[in-house]
């Protein structure tokens, strides 16, 4: 691991934790050189699959893409960076499970269902684009759903 502070090419772990969930290994390093010390995060590869696309056409998942349209249906809402993590982490887990290719449709449809337990209005907000409701009616149906619950 190079240094962040004088780029150093020989660090050594200080301590190692496990987090999240035992998703992923804290570690704690410190240069040999300049004794600078920081933290790294090791996570296990899971999203190594293809999306494939209303259109039929086919790119690479992009996690940042999928947080992205998270956190705007977030914006203003009692959310954390850690629980969009959770979130990502969990569903990246079951979509790697799935095969080499996972819908389009599914991604957004597991993402809506999370953002419905995790904040109501997220969920409205990300269902108006992922559904894309038509007209007021519509709308009013999904919000009519969710108040009878």
């Amino acid at each position: 691991m190079i240094c962040s502070k004088c780029k150093h090419d020989d660090t050594r772990v200080v301590d190692s934790r496990e987090s999240a969930d035992g998703r992923s290994i804290r570690r704690r390093r410190e240069c040999e050189k300049c004794n600078f010390r920081f933290t790294t995060f090791e996570t296990m590869e899971t999203t190594n699959f293809v999306v494939v696309k209303k259109d039929g056409s086919r790119e690479t998942y992009d996690r940042s893409k999928v947080e992205r349209g998270i956190w705007r249906a977030c914006e203003k809402r009692p959310v954390s960076q850690k629980q969009v993590d959770e979130i990502l982490s969990k569903l990246e887990e079951v979509w790697s499970g799935v095969g080499k290719e996972v819908a389009g449709e599914v991604i957004g449809r597991d993402v809506m269902h999370s953002l419905k337990v995790l904040d109501e209005v997220a969920y409205i907000r990300f269902a108006s684009v992922y559904r894309q409701f038509k007209d007021v009616e519509s709308f009013k149906e999904e919000l009519q759903k969710l108040l009878e619950k």
